[in-house]
């Protein structure tokens, strides 16, 4: 692909279409994270969205996750600019800082396994909101995802 459209556009000039295609599907975002209010700081926990399929990585109900969670926050161009957690390698993170999308996005790859086969995918790391007390969150932080782009950038 020569001029592919996340090199030639900016968020706010992608169709649809476009746009749900830079979602990589590592489920990333659908993991809870606990914020510093003193801080602001951001913590990644283990603990993923009770909507997260866990081996897909992906919403089980992604056109009405917001009646079911009504917390779950949309991405958007506006709120793409603003979100400091969003993974060193997600696809809207990296348009949105003018960046290529690495050789396992499905984009590049055409096949939506990369990204697991990768090592990037929240895939057979996470356990369900519904099964841990919204008290315990604390004791799944993680940091892995602010570190998986660390091996990302090497091709297979």
């Amino acid at each position: 692909m020569e001029n592919p459209f996340w090199k030639t556009k900016s968020l706010e000039q992608l169709t649809v279409a476009e746009w749900e295609s830079l979602c990589d599907g590592c489920g990333l975002c659908c993991l809870n994270k606990l914020e510093d209010w003193d801080t602001g700081e951001v913590a990644f926990t283990s603990v993923a969205c009770r909507l997260l399929d866990g081996d897909s990585c992906r919403c089980s109900n992604y056109p009405r996750r917001q009646e079911f969670v009504p917390e779950c926050i949309q991405l958007t161009p506006d709120s793409v600019r603003d979100i400091p957690w969003l993974p060193p390698t997600c696809g809207y993170r990296l348009v949105r800082d003018g960046e290529d999308l690495y050789w396992w996005h499905p984009l590049i790859s055409g096949d939506p396994e990369t990204v697991h086969q990768a090592g990037i995918s929240a895939r057979g790391r996470t356990v369900s909101e519904e099964t841990v007390d919204v008290d315990d969150f604390e004791d799944y932080l993680i940091d892995w995802p602010l570190h998986v782009g660390d091996r990302a950038q090497e091709r297979r």
